[in-house]
C-alpha cells in the first residue's frame, strides 16, 4: 500500500480529474461510482460520476486542461477480490481491448483522451468479487473503497478543493511530476 500511496500522491499533483465508472445495479461494478460519490461527499472537487456512459464526459475532461484523468472502476485483472491496480494508458489499452461492460472500453477511452489532449490517463481499478445484477458492493470491495476514499481525501487535502468544480470536470452525475507515466502497480 505504501507504493500505491506514493504513486497516488505524485499522480494527484497538478490538475487532476477523477472519473467514476460502473453500474451500481451490478454489485462491485458500482465501485467507481460509489467511490466518486464518497469523494464528493468528502469535499473533493474535479470528480465526475460517469457511470456507464463515460464517453459523455471524456471530451469535456480532455478539453479541461487537466494534467491527468484517473478512471475509478472495477476491473478484472486476475487478483483477489478487493485488490487494487494502478495502470497507465498503455497498460489500460493492452489489458482492456475494445470489449467492455461499458459502451466503450477503457482502452478505447484512454486512446481517445490521449489523441485529443495532453492529459495523461490512469486507471485506479479494483478487482471485483461479484458483478451480479441486483447486488450491492461486496464487503471486501466496500472495505477497499473505504481505504481508498480515506487515502485519496488525505492526499488531496494539500490541494485547493474549495469552490466550484473546474470547468470541463463538473462535480455532478451523468505538469511535471516524478511519476513515470509508463509505470503500473498492482497491490
Amino acid at each position: 500500500m505504501n507504493d500505491l500511496r506514493h504513486l497516488l500522491e505524485e499522480l494527484l499533483q497538478g490538475r487532476v480529474c477523477l472519473m467514476g465508472l460502473g453500474n451500481v445495479d451490478c454489485g462491485d461494478d458500482g465501485f467507481g461510482v460509489r467511490l466518486s460519490e464518497r469523494l464528493l461527499e468528502g469535499g473533493m472537487q474535479d470528480v465526475v460520476i460517469a457511470g456507464t456512459t463515460p464517453e459523455n464526459y471524456v471530451g469535456r475532461t480532455a478539453d479541461g486542461g487537466f494534467d491527468r484523468l484517473i478512471f475509478l472502476d472495477a476491473v478484472e485483472f486476475g487478483a483477489s477480490p478487493g485488490s487494487v491496480a494502478l495502470l497507465n494508458a498503455r497498460e489500460i489499452c493492452a489489458r482492456y481491448p475494445p470489449i467492455s461492460t461499458h459502451k466503450i472500453s477503457l482502452g478505447v477511452l484512454a486512446k481517445l483522451v490521449r489523441a485529443s489532449s495532453r492529459t495523461k490517463v490512469w486507471l485506479l481499478g479494483v478487482q471485483p468479487a461479484s458483478v451480479r445484477l441486483g447486488q450491492t458492493l461486496t464487503p471486501t470491495v466496500s472495505a477497499t473503497l473505504d481505504l481508498l476514499r480515506m487515502l485519496l481525501l488525505e492526499l488531496s487535502t494539500g490541494k485547493n478543493h474549495v469552490g466550484t468544480a473546474a470547468p470541463g470536470c463538473p462535480a455532478e452525475q451523468s505538469s511535471a511530476v516524478g511519476v513515470r507515466e509508463e509505470s503500473a502497480i498492482t497491490t
